[in-house]
C-alpha cells in the first residue's frame, strides 16, 4: 500500500484530509509538528504532504533536512502564504510541488497521484554533457550527480529527452505534472529556475535551458569544440 506522511497541525485541515486520502486507498501517518515529521520520514514513506507552519520545526526545516540526508522523497507543500518569494523558497529546500491554502481537494489529491506515479523508463541521449538513468532515477551533469527532487528530474529527463527541440509548456505541464495548462505555468517557471541553479546556468544567458518565449524551453545540444 502506498504509505503518505501528512505533516499538518491543525486537525480542522489533517483529519478531513487524512479520510480523504485513506479513502483512495493510502495509508496515512499523520504527524503534528515538524519533529515528528522527521522521525516519520524514518519509516521512508512514498510521499510527504508537508504543512510549511508546523511548530518546533517548520516546515521548510523539514524538507531541507530531509534533502541533505538525500532522500528523494516527493515532497508537496501545504501553504496558507500565497507570497511567490516563499513559494520558492520552498522549491529551493527541495519541494517538488505546493498546493496554497484553502486548497480544492480534488486538485490536491491529482498533485498527490502525479507525483506518486513514476514515469517509465525513457531513452536519453547519454554523453560528456548529461546522462540520465531512467530506472534508478539518477542524472549526471558534466560526470557529477545532481541532486534532484523527483519534478526536477521528471523536468530535465523531458527536456534532456528532446534535446535541440522545443518542448512546449503545455507537454511540460502534461509529461511532468499531469495536468492540463490553463493559462497559468508558475510552478514550471520555478522548477525551471531552480533547475538552471543546479546546472550552473545564468537566467539572463543561459547555455543550457533556453526559453522560446511564447512556446517553451529547448535544452541545447553540446556545441562541438
Amino acid at each position: 500500500m502506498t504509505r503518505v506522511l501528512l505533516a499538518e497541525d491543525d486537525p480542522a485541515i489533517s483529519e478531513p484530509l487524512a479520510r480523504a486520502l485513506r479513502r483512495e486507498g493510502y495509508d496515512v501517518d499523520v504527524r503534528e509538528d515538524g519533529a515528528e515529521a522527521l522521525e516519520g520520514a524514518k519509516d521512508n514513506p512514498d510521499l510527504v504532504l508537508l504543512d510549511l507552519g508546523l511548530p518546533k520545526v517548520d516546515g521548510l526545516e523539514v524538507c531541507r533536512r530531509l534533502r541533505a540526508e538525500g532522500r528523494s522523497i516527493p515532497v508537496l507543500i501545504l501553504t496558507a502564504r500565497a507570497d511567490e518569494v516563499d513559494t520558492v523558497v520552498g522549491l529551493d529546500a527541495g519541494a517538488d510541488d505546493y498546493v496554497t491554502k484553502p486548497f480544492r481537494l480534488a486538485e490536491l489529491l491529482a498533485r498527490v497521484r502525479a507525483l506518486l506515479r513514476r514515469t517509465p523508463a525513457d531513452s536519453a541521449p547519454t554523453g560528456d554533457l548529461v546522462r540520465i538513468d531512467s530506472d534508478g532515477r539518477r542524472a549526471w551533469f558534466k560526470g557529477e550527480e545532481l541532486q534532484l527532487t523527483a519534478k526536477e528530474f521528471d523536468l530535465l529527463r523531458v527536456l534532456v529527452r528532446e534535446q535541440g527541440k522545443v518542448v512546449p509548456r503545455e507537454q511540460l505541464m502534461r509529461e511532468v505534472w499531469d495536468t492540463a495548462w490553463f493559462g497559468s505555468t508558475k510552478t514550471l517557471d520555478m522548477h525551471i529556475s531552480v533547475l538552471r541553479r543546479k546546472l550552473g546556468d545564468d537566467a539572463t544567458s543561459p547555455q543550457y535551458i533556453a526559453t522560446v518565449r511564447g512556446v517553451g524551453f529547448r535544452f541545447e545540444r553540446p556545441q562541438p569544440e
